[in-house]
């Protein structure tokens, strides 16, 4: 295993964690709880889904301009994330943070599936 591909895994699993983050603690305030430190959580994960999304898009150089441009519209929806986390400090007591929230998992929606059919039809070539 190279050092290129320890490097992936780590940031996968960062990805993971900051995902994991922000479902657990965007459904709990859902439930009734809404506490300073399910701020802090959410917050934490959106930076780390961040951060993982800026180093995919760094990795991910090809000579495909759209992929390159789907890589960056996974930025763009990290940004969201952390967009929905800042307005849950901003503006405490309203529900204005599913917005940013929704807008960047339907960007991260489209953005996944699009990279996956691209790299598919990219590996057959």
């Amino acid at each position: 295993m190279s050092l290129h591909t320890n490097k992936e895994v780590i940031w996968n699993w960062v990805l993971i964690v900051g995902l994991l983050l922000l479902l657990i603690m965007a459904f709990l305030p859902l439930l009734g709880s809404n506490e300073q430190w399910m701020r802090w959580a959410f917050g934490g994960g959106a930076v780390m889904v961040l951060a993982a999304r800026i180093a995919q898009a760094a990795h991910s150089q090809s000579d495909n301009i759209r992929l390159n441009r789907l890589y960056r519209i996974l930025v763009v929806s990290a940004l969201l994330y952390v967009a929905s986390a800042a307005v849950t400090f901003i503006d405490r007591g309203t529900s204005n943070w599913i917005a940013f929230l929704l807008a960047g998992a339907v960007l991260q929606i489209y953005a996944s599936a699009m990279i996956d059919k691209i790299e598919r039809n990219l590996n057959k070539s």
